[in-house]
């Protein structure tokens, strides 16, 4: 007769895994300063809360999602999971991550390869499964679009406020002026000298690194307290009509709201002009 002998189960053994955390906020606003302080905080005291787990680092940022390039830490972080230093990336939402659905997918994609899991707590979502991607897929591109807004709103709010003569973006510093108690732009005479001669000497036919030179030799400092102008500086400066008492907004355009890489606007979106906005450094018509 047959009989019956119970195997009692083996207990499991979880993995030890080496786990890391992003976060991210947009600004340095000190209420997101403190959000972030906030993440840093909850996500390493989680970390080193779980046996299983080994606390690798937490990788923040500051600035927008829209993409990799200029996410420092960001782009550290994927660097460590390539070198098989993280097995398990923690982060609050798909929309700290990346809004750049695009790139996100990509990172995402990428990441699995080297068998490295994302968690989107917000979500509940673990990148690692190829199931998981078209969830991941509607949730990124909802923030893509959130921010595609958001860049919409801003620009419709800059244009209300550039034609409006009293904005205070007609009222921005430049070198050779200051603000008075009211906000408005004032000469700054002691700068102001420097101005005149740099015009000066271009009038003359000085070349730019000529320009420098002279100034190098006088002991004047540039804008940035450095020894010696850059030949950008000084184009700058020639080229500033507001030298002139006038003020021009929207001289470039943010054609691509993912990649925020200004373009010179030769005429493909409105300017906005003020003449006599201010007390000219420079004598006559610009």
């Amino acid at each position: 007769m047959s009989t019956v002998t119970t195997v009692p189960p083996t207990k499991y053994i979880w993995p030890e895994k080496k786990v890391a955390a992003y976060c991210r906020v947009s600004t340095h606003a000190p209420e997101q300063l403190v959000s972030l302080a906030a993440q840093e905080r909850y996500y390493e005291e989680r970390i080193r809360a779980n046996p299983y787990w080994t606390f690798v680092g937490i990788y923040s940022d500051i600035g927008s999602a829209t993409r990799k390039k200029g996410r420092r830490r960001f782009n550290a972080m994927i660097s460590a999971c390539r070198r098989g230093k993280i097995d398990l990336v923690l982060t609050k939402s798909a929309h700290r991550f990346a809004r750049n659905t695009v790139d996100a997918l990509e990172t995402i994609r990428m990441l699995r390869r080297w068998n490295v899991d994302i968690y989107f707590e917000q979500e509940d979502i673990h990148s690692l499964y190829e199931s998981s991607e078209f969830m991941l897929t509607l949730v990124c591109a909802k923030a893509q679009e959130e921010s595609h807004s958001k860049s919409q709103d801003i620009k419709w709010g800059l244009q209300k406020a550039f034609e409006n003569p009293d904005s205070k973006y007609y009222q921005r510093r430049c070198y050779g002026y200051t603000h008075d108690a009211d906000g408005h732009l004032v000469i700054d005479e002691e700068r102001a000298k420097v101005v005149r001669l740099i015009y000066s000497l271009a009038t003359d036919g000085a070349s730019l690194s000529k320009i420098s030179d002279q100034l190098k030799e006088m002991g004047i400092l540039s804008p940035r307290g450095k020894d010696t102008w850059s030949r950008e500086t000084l184009r700058k400066i020639l080229n500033n009509e507001k030298y002139f008492g006038t003020v021009i907004l929207q001289k470039t355009l943010v054609e691509n709201f993912l990649e925020h890489r200004q373009f010179q606007n030769n005429g493909k979106s409105k300017k906005y002009l003020v003449v006599k906005n201010h007390r000219p450094i420079i004598e006559g018509r610009h």
